[in-house]
Order: structure tokens, then C-alpha cells, then sequence
């Protein structure tokens, strides 16, 4: 009897034309580091009385399939990830490599399917009405570079077979934590120690009454885009900024020797002021938990960039 594991499971994504229907065709396979993505139905206890001690049987409860699914941030997979969060990108190039802008405002997002499979069972779980709630990773001096997608998904699909038919593939161009930098209006942001970055859509959860217990969408409300950068105490620059209340730029960029670069640019970020703390005879670093808002000269609140061979997200 076989038994399933990680390293032969399988993902493949395509989006919907229709919420919550998986498309025929159209799958692409994507590369991913683990999912907690599924379907859950809780039970509910019995709270009747007059039948003993023995409690009766329990009830189910409503059926919620949500989860995350860490990938790495590479030059053509994690397109798909950013079309999922921001919508359509705005692309340009009439040849590889191409330019694909997205920007965050949108008021409709995208859906996906997503089919985990394990074959060895098999077991083929196909996730529909899939919609991205939260976008978020870290950048440092070393390590695997990935980022982790939160899910909301409308319901599951079990099967011996997969419906994705034959995933197209794509070449793994993975960025890497030394490709980073990271700058402040225009200017490289020296002794920066970490940041993190999360983008949230803060999915509203349509949860109506249908006898399958799925919800019938789930719409996104104001968006948040929030943070934090630890870094070496050697200026006043970012504290003087956080007690002014002024916003400034910050980009986040990784580039590959051969060309590919992704561009995560946030256009107006506000600091909060930070406490300097002295805990020891070591280097004194200071946190900034960032907060980023809509630029009124840009017009949005953030931008991101990928520049690859793929024509088309």
C-alpha cells in the first residue's frame, strides 16, 4: 500500500472565468515549498438534555477551506501569485523580457483553482472560488527566500484523477536573499538588519445560507500594506522622519545576474517613532513597525514589477 508524501505532491493553478468553476484547461504547475490549504467541517456538540449521561450524536457544523501556501519569490511562478493579489498587470515589451506592472486599488480580484495532488494514493484535491487574502514575506542576509500566500476558497473537490489534464511548466528562476536591496527615496537603506512585508486584501467572507455550506464569494475591503524594518542605530534619518509624520518611498528589489528582477515599491510608507533601547554591549538596533497609505501623487500605494520571458499572466 502506498503511502503519500511531500516530495512527490503536485500543484497546478489556473484562473477562473467563472467564480468557484474550475476551468477545463488552462493549468499551470507551480512550485511550492508546503500548503496547509483544505477542507475542513467541524463538529458540534449535542446540548440536549433528558438522554443521560452519554451525549447523542454531534452535528456538523458549516464547511470553511482556506489555508497557506508557501512558494518561493522567483522571476516567472510568482507572477501568477501577484496577479492573484493585485489583478491584471499592465504589460509591456513587444519581445522577452517583458515588463508587468501590478498595481494595488483594484476593486475586483481575480480566482483561482487549485489542484493538490498525491498520487500515490491517490487523492486529487481540486480547491475552486480561491482568492488570495494576504501576500507576505521577509527579506535578510541569508536563507531561503519564499513567501506565503494566504487562501480563501470557496469549497473542495476530491478525486482518484486530476482534472488539470497536463500542467504547462514554466523555467525556476528563483531570487535569492543575497539579490535583495532595499531603498529609501531613491537612495540605498544601509545597515538594515531584516524587513518584513505584508499586503493584505482583507477578504470579506460571503457566508449565506446554501444547503452545501459553502460561501458565495469573498470580496475585498481596504486593503492594508504594513511592515517592519530592523536595523542598525547610525543616524537619526529614519526617527527624524517618525516624528515629523512625513512619508517617504521605500523599494524592495531583487535582480538575477541574467535579468530578471522583481520591484516591490511602496510609494508612501509613514514610520512610527521607536524606542532606542540599550540591552547590552552589543551594536544597538532599532524596530520600525511601517504602515503604508495611498500616494496622492501616484495615485495608489504600491506598485509591483516583474521583468521576465513571460509574455502574458
Amino acid at each position: 500500500m502506498a503511502r503519500a508524501q511531500g516530495a512527490r505532491a503536485q500543484m497546478a493553478l489556473a484562473f477562473e472565468t467563472t467564480y468557484g468553476t474550475p476551468p477545463a484547461s488552462g493549468y499551470t504547475r507551480m512550485p511550492f515549498a508546503s500548503a496547509t490549504l483544505g477542507a475542513e467541517q467541524p463538529l458540534l456538540n449535542s446540548e440536549l438534555l433528558g438522554y443521560g449521561r452519554d451525549p447523542l450524536p454531534p452535528i456538523k457544523d458549516a464547511v470553511t477551506s482556506d489555508g497557506d501556501v508557501v512558494v518561493p519569490i522567483d522571476a516567472q511562478a510568482f507572477g501568477f501569485w501577484l496577479k492573484a493579489a493585485f489583478g491584471n498587470p499592465i504589460t509591456t515589451g513587444a519581445a522577452a523580457p517583458y515588463s508587468h506592472e501590478f498595481q494595488s486599488g483594484a476593486w475586483t480580484l481575480p480566482s483561482m483553482s487549485i489542484e493538490t495532488g498525491m498520487p500515490e494514493v491517490p487523492r486529487y484535491a481540486m480547491y475552486s472560488g480561491c482568492v488570495l487574502d494576504q501576500l507576505s514575506w521577509q527579506m535578510q542576509r541569508s536563507g531561503l527566500l519564499t513567501a506565503t500566500a494566504r487562501l480563501v476558497a470557496q469549497g473542495e473537490a476530491v478525486g482518484a484523477a486530476t482534472s488539470a489534464g497536463t500542467p504547462a511548466t514554466l523555467d525556476l528562476q528563483r531570487f535569492g536573499h543575497f539579490n535583495g536591496a532595499i531603498t529609501r527615496n531613491g537612495t540605498a537603506l544601509g545597515n538594515v538588519v531584516s524587513a518584513e512585508i505584508t499586503y493584505a486584501n482583507n477578504l470579506d467572507r460571503i457566508e449565506t445560507i446554501r444547503a452545501d455550506g459553502r460561501i458565495d464569494g469573498a470580496d475585498p475591503s481596504i486593503a492594508a500594506l504594513t511592515g517592519r524594518i530592523e536595523v542598525r542605530f547610525s543616524d537619526q534619518t529614519l526617527v527624524t522622519q517618525a516624528i515629523d509624520g512625513d512619508p517617504c518611498e521605500m523599494e524592495f528589489a531583487y535582480m538575477l545576474p541574467s535579468g530578471e528582477s522583481f520591484t516591490f515599491t511602496v510609494h508612501a510608507v509613514y514610520l512610527p517613532r521607536p524606542r532606542i533601547e540599550i540591552s547590552g554591549p552589543q551594536g544597538v538596533q532599532a524596530t520600525f513597525d511601517w504602515q503604508a497609505a495611498r500616494d496622492a501623487t501616484v495615485g495608489r500605494m504600491c506598485t509591483a514589477t516583474l521583468i521576465n520571458a513571460v509574455e502574458a499572466y
